[in-house]
């Protein structure tokens, strides 16, 4: 069968899609180029706000106009969560669960046959334990690295938990032996993702730190790094930074969600850390590792937070020595404890207000991080792609540069002028 991927939302639905293409590549199948007509269709789903559900669906209506002869199946978290209205998408052959996507390489015999109406095949992911290792190859020079699955926090904005079930991680072992086998590859770069990182180890009795220090010791090749992904401000102790900021092959760079700058809405959020912790994290982060790339995670508009406590949030994330907002604006999801709660609902209208001007906000700390880095040199992986005769590459704390294009250099490591 030829096979057409595709897949929405974060760095872990990319690696776990990747690892399914390959298993059915394994089993004889091919992927669809892009003159080519599917036979089948693999869409991938987020479900984090209102807008990704909203996306899946026109992804599902896009895909089957454009080959209304494929079969389609759909899964990721917002087929975990809304099956039945998934199911009724025209086009739709299956909706699978977040465990019954790791099956498709096996039920994909009777996706061949016609169905008369959307198959649902979903299980209790409260009941999950098994952990599916997966890594996504997107380009030469990086890879992501699955480590991590399931969230055990519960916040009262969140599906997460809902979606992926509790928290479960591969062994040391068995992620050294992958990251050694991408490396023999000749991979340069390999981000760590999952849904809570620094909760690794929670359900194997092994630490977070101790897969870290048996990464940085592979000797596959001399030259390659790491990338830490979202890691929650609790999780990410002054060990880790401490080691982090003398390790061999780990990036000076980070990705904490704080999602509010408010200890009030934090508490509504049952978040389990207050502001001053997390400013304690990126002042620590920046005592060791002065030009390392800090990116944060902002919510905005979420139940309960008044003019006065945004604005309370808003200007303490400006004290904040941090170099990008990632900013999501509050939408409502069903069965989300925040639902329950009395709290003031702020109007759409203020919400996207309120992302405008973190957004904003966000744009300075970039433009002043970027001008903090001018005139230095960083090492820059050059990346493959030719755009107008030029190539580019990021440096270790995450700033583009670019070059004139030389194919020589491509998956190479060189230092640079920023």
């Amino acid at each position: 069968m030829n096979i057409l991927f595709h897949t929405l939302g974060c760095k872990l639905n990319f690696a776990e899609t990747s690892d399914l293409g390959r298993q059915l590549l394994e089993r004889g199948h091919k992927k669809a180029g892009k003159t080519d007509e599917p036979d089948l269709i693999v869409l991938n789903t987020c479900s984090v706000t209102d807008a990704a559900d909203h996306k899946g669906r026109q992804a599902i209506n896009h895909l089957h106009h454009l080959y209304p002869k494929a079969k389609i199946i759909v899964t990721g978290c917002y087929a975990q969560l809304k099956p039945q209205e998934i199911s009724k998408i025209e086009g739709v052959d299956y909706v699978l669960g977040t465990e019954e996507k790791f099956q498709i390489p096996n039920i994909i015999k009777d996706i061949e046959a016609d169905v008369n109406q959307a198959q649902i095949q979903t299980s209790d992911v409260r009941r999950l334990r098994r952990f599916h290792p997966s890594y996504s190859k997107g380009d030469r020079t990086r890879c992501f690295l699955k480590i991590q699955d399931g969230c055990d926090y519960f916040c009262t904005y969140c599906t997460i938990p809902l979606a992926r079930g509790r928290s479960r991680s591969g062994s040391i072992k068995e992620i050294v032996e992958q990251a050694d086998k991408i490396l023999k590859e000749g991979i340069k770069e390999i981000v760590l993702t999952g849904v809570n990182i620094g909760d690794f180890g929670r359900d194997t009795g092994e630490k977070f730190i101790d897969l870290l220090r048996e990464l940085d010791s592979i000797e596959s090749q001399e030259n390659y790094r790491y990338r830490i992904s979202s890691c929650e401000p609790n999780l990410l102790n002054d060990e880790i930074i401490e080691f982090v900021s003398k390790s061999r092959h780990f990036a000076p760079h980070f990705h904490i969600p704080l999602q509010s700058g408010s200890n009030e809405i934090l508490q509504i959020m049952h978040r389990r850390y207050n502001r001053e912790l997390f400013k304690e994290r990126v002042d620590f982060i920046k005592s060791v590792m002065p030009d390392a790339f800090i990116g944060v995670d902002v919510m905005v508009g979420v139940r309960g937070e008044t003019d006065e406590l945004f604005e309370d949030a808003f200007n303490f994330i400006k004290t904040l020595n941090v170099s990008q907002l990632h900013v999501f604006t509050y939408s409502e999801r069903a069965n989300t404890k925040m639902l329950s709660l009395p709290l003031y609902v702020v109007p759409k209208k203020i919400r996207k207000e309120r992302s405008e001007r973190m957004h904003e906000l966000s744009n300075k700390k970039h433009a002043d991080f970027t001008a903090s880095q001018k005139g230095k040199k960083g090492i820059v992986l050059w990346e493959g792609k030719n755009t107008d005769g030029m190539m580019s590459g990021f440096t270790g704390n995450y700033l583009r540069v670019s070059a004139p294009y030389n194919s020589q250099k491509i998956n190479t490591f060189e230092l640079a002028q920023i």
